[in-house]
């Protein structure tokens, strides 16, 4: 974890396959007015990984109220939070379960767990091979995986970018190296998704909870490729919505900072 420059705080939650390093260039603009808290989620980077005890040890739920929590021993208990792809999993639950300590909220590239599975069917499913193999009992998918840790990462790191540049070598090797020593907990993280995390979804989704927050969203311009409206399905979850369409891959806090920045800054006016 870092904790950077002065102000008023946000917390930045990183994605797969990666460490809290991968917001470097938004924390340099940042920090100039802002306290900006970068820790790894538990089960990956530096953080603690935990033996999957059941259902709860990678939930969500779990992992947002980890945030909550650091956030008041660093003195904070209001705070702006942005996540990117399973950061951003942790940041909409807590903005859910936490609406009092979350004061805005931004997601980098991803749909609500529920939606994610919800839009996914057919051929178009297997860009998520990832999710279903991860999704299955423990066992066979850890063993699969560490038995090629690096081709395996590696091939998202590869397959999701537009500008290889923007993860140089000795960024990708970290990363590398991060995954590589938290085979068992990722996986666990990403089981969580396809149980525990719906199901948490679907009682909000029940019970009418909504994000009370503004709320700002980052997604790769897909056009008409996507195939479903997510603006539509973000507009159930976020009242206070601002949908932004941003043309770069999947990395976009290094492939376009300038552009994360400008709508981070924009949120934290709203």
């Amino acid at each position: 974890m870092r904790v950077e420059g002065s102000g008023s705080p946000i917390v930045l939650l990183h994605g797969f396959p990666q460490t809290h390093l991968m917001w470097r260039h938004v924390v340099a603009d940042l920090a100039q007015d802002h306290t900006v808290i970068t820790p790894d989620l538990r089960g990956y980077g530096a953080s603690d990984k935990p033996a999957e005890a059941g259902p709860d040890t990678y939930a969500k739920r779990t992992m947002a109220r980890d945030v909550v929590r650091l956030a008041h021993e660093l003195g904070y208990d209001r705070f702006a939070l942005a996540g990117h792809d399973r950061g951003a999993l942790v940041a909409i639950r807590a903005g859910l379960d936490h609406p009092q300590h979350v004061t805005h909220l931004a997601s980098l590239d991803v749909l609500p767990t529920l939606d994610m599975w919800e839009v996914m069917h057919g051929v178009s499913a297997a860009v998520g091979f990832h999710l279903y193999l991860m999704a299955q009992p423990p066992g066979l998918p850890e063993r699969m995986i560490a038995a090629s840790a690096d081709e395996f990462f590696g091939h998202f790191l590869d397959l999701w970018i537009q500008d290889p540049a923007a993860i140089p070598a000795e960024v990708r090797a970290a990363y590398l190296d991060a995954c590589r020593g938290a085979v068992p907990s990722i996986v666990a993280d990403y089981r969580a998704s396809a149980g525990i995390d719906v199901e948490h979804d679907r009682a909000d989704r029940a019970a009418g909870h909504v994000l009370s927050m503004p709320v700002t969203v980052l997604q790769q311009d897909w056009g008409s490729m996507l195939g479903f409206d997510a603006a539509a399905l973000w507009r159930a979850w976020a009242p206070d919505l601002q949908h932004i369409p941003v043309t770069s891959g999947h990395f976009m806090a290094e492939e376009a900072p300038a552009e994360v920045v400008k709508a981070l800054r924009e949120l934290l006016r709203r």
